[in-house]
């Protein structure tokens, strides 16, 4: 078999070589603190695109430090009892999508909502400093800062929020909350269930944002994590503060937030995965003490994995 990272039997054992912060617990604490102080403004606008089935809505919310969050949200017609609904994350840069990929779980009786990631590809905001896009470079935002302004710690925190919004829709079955999503979509997908621990269900496909160190270190600082070497190259050219910057990169490392997680996962990874290497997932995947379950695809890489979705699909119909 080819092999680009560690051997499976290995990759299976592997603990994870980013740093955690001694206070993460209470980062993460202090940082849900303050999204239950915000006040949503949750507002639901019918949008142009309908479909016979169900009905679609343009999804908006108030965030962390004032962003204006948007989602598309698609809720089946003619369901009398609260049903189950379906979180989706999208990848790096990218939005919530077209509003035809929603309908396949639209029509089996499931809510979908899809959130545009602040500052990405989509309308929702970024209010660092600018109104609009601020598009790249959101691992290494806020790695000058306080830890408190790290922007993906404000996107974690949406995925979140978002997930509560959803449970307390009426037509929501609380209790019947599932969320997927691949690359940075998988990523989310472990931070919004490490967050809010009701979710039930997630289908995490080889996830982002998991242990940069070890990113660096097999020379993998290209592509989707090009930013890291960008960062060093500008502001510390001589590495002397490598431990401290991987250290307050651990906030956002999903390997330390996945021992939260309660609900019941399934995860995609291909073995030949050079965007988001292999180890940096199951970095994350192997501290996950829930039910869970891995597809392995070896002579995959970050691409579609054949029948994953399809999977998915069958798992969150067990919701």
């Amino acid at each position: 078999m080819p092999l680009l990272d560690m051997p499976l039997e290995q990759l299976t054992q592997y603990a994870g070589r980013n740093p955690k912060p001694a206070d993460f617990e209470e980062y993460w604490s202090r940082a849900l603190d303050e999204m239950k102080s915000v006040e949503a403004n949750v507002e639901l606008v019918e949008s142009d695109f309908q479909v016979p089935f169900a009905d679609c809505f343009d999804l908006y919310f108030t965030g962390v430090r004032g962003a204006r969050i948007h989602a598309k949200y698609v809720r089946p017609k003619n369901i009398a009892q609260p049903h189950p609904a379906i979180i989706q994350f999208h990848g790096y840069k990218g939005h919530a999508g077209d509003w035809n990929d929603k309908l396949i779980y639209a029509s089996l009786g499931f809510s979908v909502i899809a959130m545009d990631c602040r500052g990405q590809g989509g309308t929702s905001e970024d209010t660092g400093g600018i109104k609009g896009t601020t598009f790249n470079g959101h691992i290494i935002r806020g790695l000058n800062d306080t830890p408190d302004n790290l922007l993906f710690r404000h996107i974690f925190l949406d995925t979140a929020q978002l997930a509560g919004i959803v449970m307390e829709l009426p037509e929501v079955d609380a209790d019947r909350v599932g969320v997927t999503g691949a690359s940075q979509g998988g990523g989310l997908t472990l931070a919004c269930a490490a967050l809010e621990p009701r979710i039930k269900k997630l289908a995490p496909v080889f996830p982002f944002l998991c242990d940069y160190k070890r990113v660096w270190e097999m020379d993998q600082a290209k592509d989707a994590y090009l930013e890291l070497s960008t960062f060093f190259r500008s502001f510390d050219p001589q590495h002397k503060k490598e431990e401290e910057i991987f250290t307050r990169l651990g906030y956002i490392d999903n390997q330390f937030l996945a021992s939260r997680i309660k609900g019941e996962v399934l995860m995609g990874v291909g073995l030949m995965d050079s965007i988001c290497p292999p180890s940096t997932q199951f970095a994350a995947y192997n501290k996950i003490t829930s039910n869970k379950r891995l597809e392995i695809y070896p002579d995959f890489g970050h691409e579609g994995l054949p029948g994953l979705q399809d999977n998915i699909i069958t798992f969150m119909l067990g919701l």
